[in-house]
């Protein structure tokens, strides 16, 4: 780990906070939006591997509750296909230096947040199994590089129509299964030491306070306005980065 400031110290505490709330029930692309926003005063790589045992410990946490739930059928399909963007996103982390990985970042970022604001792809045509394939090495893929696997899943997921719980442990079960992938990689690549593991264990209170921030906001703030303030940080995190990965 880098010699941490007060600035770089407030940034990814948010971004802790923001892990949490994700986890309290508001689904989606808010996981998106963390390794983006540490990006500005960390590199990306740390960013996501100081995310990812937070991530896994808290899959555990979740896995309690919604197992059993799954709809296992779209998880065979899923699994395979992310583990596959898995394989990718390790392949190409070898050919980027610090500003591509900012650059890529800032583009997924980018047309994540344009399709949330703008509904750009038509979700209702992305139900066949194909589609199921693509979307699920899609989310492999971006979870690999930013932990932001959210959007590609649920244009698989949400024209499927499940039981609002069945698609809730779906996407949890599916989650837990990446992160869990994504582990060996993250290794091989020297992206994990024991000092993240250690800044991990110490930032679950933060997580803990995030999911109970999370239940808060859902009495007091709309899902619909949560999720535009959030796309709208997103778009704006996606130029920073696509302007500083091209002109720092």
């Amino acid at each position: 780990m880098p010699d941490i400031d007060m600035l770089t110290m407030l940034v990814i505490a948010v971004a802790v906070l923001l892990t949490g709330i994700s986890k309290s029930g508001f689904a989606g692309a808010i996981g998106g939006i963390t390794v983006p926003l540490m990006s500005l005063v960390i590199s990306p790589a740390l960013a996501a591997a100081l995310l990812l045992p937070i991530l896994i410990i808290a899959d555990v946490l979740s896995l309690r509750q919604w197992w059993g739930q799954q709809s296992n059928q779209h998880l065979w399909l899923l699994v395979p296909a992310a583990l596959l963007g898995i394989v990718v996103g390790y392949v190409s982390f070898g050919w980027l230096d610090e500003n591509g990985l900012r650059l890529l970042l800032g583009v997924i970022t980018l047309l994540f947040a344009l399709n949330m604001l703008l509904k750009l792809v038509n979700q209702s045509h992305l139900t066949s199994a194909w589609a199921g394939r693509l979307l699920g090495a899609l989310s492999g893929f971006t979870s690999f590089v930013a932990h932001a696997g959210g959007p590609p899943l649920n244009m698989y997921l949400l024209p499927q129509h499940l039981p609002k719980a069945q698609y809730l442990a779906t996407a949890v079960v599916f989650f837990s299964a990446v992160n869990l992938l994504k582990l060996p990689p993250y290794i091989l690549l020297g992206q994990l030491n024991t000092t993240l593991f250690v800044y991990a264990l110490l930032s679950l209170p933060l997580v803990w306070l995030g999911v109970k921030l999370g239940m808060v906001l859902q009495h007091h703030i709309s899902e619909k306005l949560f999720y535009n303030l959030i796309s709208i940080s997103m778009l704006l995190l996606g130029l920073r980065l696509i302007y500083t990965a091209l002109f720092s």
